[in-house]
Order: structure tokens, then sequence, then C-alpha cells
């Protein structure tokens, strides 16, 4: 199947299975293409999921289009066709007129064309306002992410509407170019570059970690943060392989970077497990993990340091969220394609005292290291 010959209804099972979290190979199988074909299916709108579009009640339907043809077959006048389907006279003269007249007019055509006419994109208020998408695209060049750019906006202009934009339009504005607003160079300023918005949904099985425990049994006193001690940790990337493990605890945001020599999952597990039985018992409740095998070996973990962990469903970061937004602050230490080898411990233990060091707006701009130290003089 060639991605330009691909059909109306193969393109919405792309959309379906794309807002499933299945990947490009696995939707080429079903539908019998090249994965190549879906990503450009999904590339020509950023990976944004088209609107559906809907039929306004008032204007000519597909079954009427095809009592009209019939009608007109029959030799019967546009007044009785026009009683038959209670629309007034000139509703039919001018539907037929429009499709080819008395001898042309064919159901099936003239609903492609009214389908394919009825098109009329609405431009969005960047493409329109020149003062408005120049302000957006400066901050965005500062390294502002587009939910500043927003709440500030609102901030600014509390009472001009016309300045006022939300940070999902200007995601939109970026990954789907059709808009004609920003610039898509604009993208490598937004913390995650990418080509496309992945979706937020995904399958939650996934084989590789035996007796995963899923983060759905993690128990509701570490979703709501109520306690210290429960945390959550990843994989930082960087070049020739090299890893770094990052944790964090929810309530205090408190970050911990250990070094992993090589990506082994037993290796991994030590590692982590040498650094976590040095934290005080009541801060060593639970780990949040994302799928990665590297943790294949939790179950050891657990057994060392009487911490359960958790697994996050596939492709769903946010689950992790504080992990994640921890990750991101990190590349200011550690950019993308760092050696992360050449790191010493003791050189993460600094970066990770800077980051404990930072008041968080989250935190009411109190520090991690603070809030953790008056949790853990609290139980003394």
């Amino acid at each position: 199947m060639r991605r330009w010959s691909m059909s109306e209804t193969a393109q919405q099972e792309i959309w379906t299975r794309r807002k499933r979290g299945e990947s490009f190979q696995a939707i080429g199988r079903v539908l019998g293409c090249d994965p190549a074909s879906v990503y450009w299916v999904v590339r020509q709108t950023g990976g944004v999921p088209p609107r559906a579009r809907h039929r306004a009640a008032r204007t000519v339907s597909r079954q009427e289009r095809e009592e009209i043809s019939r009608g007109l077959a029959g030799g019967r006048s546009y007044a009785a066709i026009g009683r038959q389907l209670r629309r007034p006279t000139s509703t039919i003269s001018r539907e037929v007129g429009r499709h080819g007249g008395r001898a042309r007019y064919r159901a099936a055509s003239a609903e492609a064309q009214a389908w394919a006419r009825a098109r009329r994109p609405k431009a969005c208020r960047l493409a329109t306002h020149a003062r408005l998408r120049a302000l957006v695209a400066r901050r965005l060049a500062a390294c502002w992410s587009p939910e500043q750019i927003a709440g500030w906006l609102k901030r600014t202009y509390p009472d001009n509407p016309a300045m006022q934009v939300s940070h999902e339009t200007i995601y939109l504005s970026l990954f789907v170019q059709a808009r004609g607003a920003l610039n898509r160079h604009l993208r490598q300023y937004l913390r995650r570059p990418r080509t496309i918005r992945h979706p937020r949904t995904g399958p939650r099985g996934r084989p590789g970690i035996r007796e995963a425990v899923s983060i759905r049994d993690r128990p509701p006193t570490v979703a709501d943060r109520a306690v210290p001690g429960h945390w959550e940790g990843d994989l930082l990337m960087g070049k020739r392989r090299s890893h770094i493990a990052t944790l964090v605890e929810r309530q205090t945001r408190y970050v911990i970077l250990v070094r992993v020599p090589t990506f082994d999952s037993a290796r991994l597990v030590a590692a982590l497990t040498r650094r976590v039985r040095r934290l005080p018992a009541h801060l060593r409740q639970s780990l949040t993990w994302d799928r990665g095998t590297e943790m294949a070996a939790h179950r050891a973990f657990t057994v060392a340091t009487d911490v359960q962990v958790y697994f996050c469903d596939p492709h769903s970061p946010w689950q992790r969220g504080s992990n994640e937004n921890t990750n991101g602050l990190l590349r200011q230490y550690l950019p993308r394609g760092t050696d992360l080898a050449r790191y010493s411990q003791a050189q993460l233990d600094g970066i990770a005292r800077q980051l404990n060091s930072r008041p968080r707006k989250t935190l009411g701009y109190d520090t991690p290291a603070a809030r953790l130290a008056a949790s853990v003089a609290s139980t003394a």
C-alpha cells in the first residue's frame, strides 16, 4: 500500500491504533503497508490526530442525494422531489445544478464534491495576529515553555483576549505546519525537541520483566504524596551508551544521582542498593520505575532494601512526572550527547546538591534539601 494512495479508512485506522500507543511497525503489519508510509501519514499533522469532520444538520445528506438521483432518473420534477424530502424546491434545484444538472447528476460524485468543498479550515489566532505571533516566537527562542508563555500572556494582558493564547495552540502551531503560524525551527527550543507528538496511551503489558508489579497496584498514599519515602527512578542516557540513574523523592523532589558503569541490570541494581541503603528507614518505602528491562532484577533490589518496586505502563512517562521533570532540569548540567561515563560519583553528587539547593515553585519556593531535612528531623 503506497502512502499516496492510502484510503481515508486506512488513515482513520492508523490514528485509532496510534492513539492506543501501537508502533509504526505494528500498524504497518496490520494494514499491510510499509512502516514509513504510516509514519508519513502521522508526520503530516505533527503527530496530532486531525479533528473528526461533522456534517451540518441543514446540509443535504448522502441518503437525500440518492433519493434525488432516483427521482431525476424517474423524470420527477424538482418540486415533487422537494416535497418527498421536505426540502424547498430551490434547495433541490441548486443541488442538481451544482453537480452536473439533470442529465449528469450522480449521488456518489455529488457527495464527494460537496464533502471536499466543505473544508474551510479556520486560521488560528497566531496565524492572524502578527504581534502575538512575534511575541510567542521570541519567548520560545528564549527557551520559555509554551505553558509559561501562555500563563505570562494571560497575566500581562488580562484585559486583551487578542493577546492571549493557550499552550496547546502553541504546540499545535509548532507541530502542524499546515496552520502556517510558527516556524518549525522553533521546536529546537522546546525542552524535549521532537518531530511529532506522541500519544499518551499504550498497551499495558510488556514481556521481559518477570513478576513486575504494576503502578495500578501502588497504594493511594504514594499517589497523593502524603508521606515521604516514595521515589521515582529512571536512567538518563548519554553518548556511547553511557547512563546514570536518577532517583527523585515524590514529596520533597529531592534528587539522588547514581553512577552506572555499565548497562547491566545486576550492576544497576547493585549500585542502587548501595545508595538506597544509606537512607533512613522511613525514607525507604517504594520505587516507581519505567518499563525498561534494566530493572529486570527488581526482586533482588526489593530483598536487599525492603523497597517495593512498581512499574509504569509502557510509553507513559507522565506516571513518573517528578522524575521526568527532574531529568529535564538535569540536561542543563548534562546536555544531550554528553559522555556520562566521564563523570565520577563525586561530580554527580555535586550536581545533585545544586539541584537540591534550588528553590522549587511546586514546593512554595522551598528547597528539596530543606524539605527532606525537615522530614528527617520530624522522625528523629
